[in-house]
């Protein structure tokens, strides 16, 4: 039986299928990430990193300076000096250890262009058993595997192979810039407890603060704002905060 569909409705139908509600864009595969977080990883991981040590290490030296000093002025000497050496070895760290792993890409993306020169047939070979492990059949995988290499073979092994694509390549600078950044934020926290709060009871006013702190770090990378549940409070504070509790705790029964 043929359903007579009038051409106003096909166009309603398609004019809803191109566009959605609130002004928002079709998806397309030039914005499909946008609404993703894979791609923002690299900076993220390093920004999360970063305004935890800033948050927990001052936290941390500025409970063992408060418990040792009964005025306000070297502990904020103490905070500040830490929270600048902070964030500036954080930014060298991260710049460090990212571009290690740059250096690693870039040596194998150097052994795969000499392997493609010296035996390109065994990495063409090589490429479809990929394909077909990854569920193509054997003629498709080989098949396919011709096309992609005709096309850009280095870029497609380096893909394919080695695992490296522009969303997972390191980027030192970028993480250097956030891990230092995110400290400094991270650090700044602290310090406006030590300003502001009063002196008496200092060192626990940071503690309290610390865990509350983390608790809003915790709840932003997660892209969640406070909202409550009883499994997530007691494996924060039991478990995501332990490092917290034990650097700042040990720190002050020490001092």
């Amino acid at each position: 039986m043929n359903i007579y569909v009038p051409t106003w409705a096909s166009h309603t139908v398609m004019h809803n299928f191109m566009t959605t509600d609130n002004n928002k864009t079709m998806i397309t595969i030039n914005n499909y990430l946008d609404s993703h977080y894979i791609h923002r990883s690299n900076w993220l991981r390093a920004a999360v990193l970063g305004a935890n040590d800033g948050i927990i290490s001052i936290s941390s030296l500025a409970i063992g300076v408060a418990a040792a000093s009964s005025i306000r002025e070297p502990i904020v000497l103490a905070t500040v000096a830490g929270l600048v050496a902070g964030a500036l070895s954080m930014a060298a760290g991260e710049y460090v250890s990212v571009s290690s792993q740059t250096d690693t890409e870039k040596a194998d993306i150097e052994r795969e262009i000499k392997e493609l020169k010296e035996m390109p047939d065994i990495e063409l070979n090589i490429l479809a058993q990929i394909y077909e492990k990854r569920g193509l059949k054997k003629e498709t995988a080989m098949q396919v595997a011709i096309e992609m290499t005709e096309k850009d073979a280095l870029r497609t092994h380096i893909r394919e192979e080695l695992g490296i694509n522009e969303i997972s390549q390191a980027n030192p600078i970028q993480a250097a810039i956030a891990s230092g950044a995110s400290f400094t934020v991270g650090g700044l926290l602290p310090l406006l407890v030590i300003l502001f709060a009063p002196m008496k009871g200092l060192e626990y006013w940071l503690y309290g603060s610390q865990l509350f702190f983390n608790c809003f770090r915790h709840n932003f990378s997660q892209n969640r704002w406070f909202k409550y549940k009883k499994s997530y409070f007691t494996n924060y504070y039991l478990g995501d905060n332990r490092n917290g509790l034990i650097s700042t705790g040990g720190l002050y029964l020490w001092c």
